[in-house]
């Protein structure tokens, strides 16, 4: 079974990677394909009664067709919304690459035809002293999302961004241009900009929505091959 591993990023915190991920699942699921999803570590949770829990993965979870537990779609949940090895230390706990790759690794193994694996922040997000998040999808050797937020400076963070990923030696199976604010100025400029100086296909553009359920996301993707 060809098995496609994608890992999602964006060029910065809170600008709708989840929202991507949740619509890529649902486009494959409509598809027939089996999905599955992880989000290794998330940084703000809440006590749901059953441990702490993240948003984002509970959206994750829902989305793929395959059932999890929320133990293994997020592995490390951290009680703080902020940088996850600030977040990790004041827990008392020590975030590392290769424990994080060891969970997606198992979420890889399943019979499944696409893995969505959510980071944490941006590309470069520390994990402690020396790794960033970016060493998931190296080790893992993982396509990567790239989610890019369109508001003032987008244009300058996703070409750094999309300029580290290559670096770093990964594939960009594609980068989605997500309406953070549908007044910006010069917003269809922008796009088009963009698809002007990303070699990487645009595997969508997605309006501001009132919906934002994957169902409606999905409508606006297209899962890369």
């Amino acid at each position: 079974m060809a098995k496609k591993v994608l890992f999602i990023t964006g060029t910065d915190t809170d600008i709708g990677k989840t929202l991507i991920a949740t619509g890529l699942l649902e486009a494959a699921n409509s598809q027939g394909k089996k999905t599955a999803a992880i989000k290794p570590v998330a940084a703000g949770c809440s006590d749901t009664g059953e441990g702490p829990q993240n948003e984002d993965a509970l959206m994750l979870q829902a989305a793929a067709s395959t059932e999890l537990s929320y133990q293994q779609v997020n592995p490390v949940a951290l009680d703080e919304p902020m940088a996850p090895h600030i977040a990790a230390k004041e827990q008392g706990k020590r975030l590392s690459a290769d424990r994080l790759t060891g969970f997606c690794r198992g979420i890889t193994l399943l019979p499944v035809d696409l893995v969505v694996i959510e980071g944490a922040g941006g590309w470069r997000v520390p994990i402690n002293n020396r790794e960033s998040m970016a060493e998931i999808p190296k080790q893992l050797n993982a396509e990567v999302v790239l989610v890019v937020g369109l508001k003032l400076g987008c244009i300058n963070h996703a070409l750094l961004t999309a300029q580290a990923i290559r670096s770093d030696g990964l594939k960009i199976a594609g980068w989605v241009a997500n309406t953070m604010n549908e007044d910006m100025l010069r917003l269809d400029e922008n796009i088009d900009t963009l698809k002007q100086l990303i070699n990487e296909p645009c595997l969508g553009v997605i309006p501001k929505l009132s919906d934002k359920s994957p169902q409606q996301v999905a409508t606006f993707l297209t899962v890369p091959d």
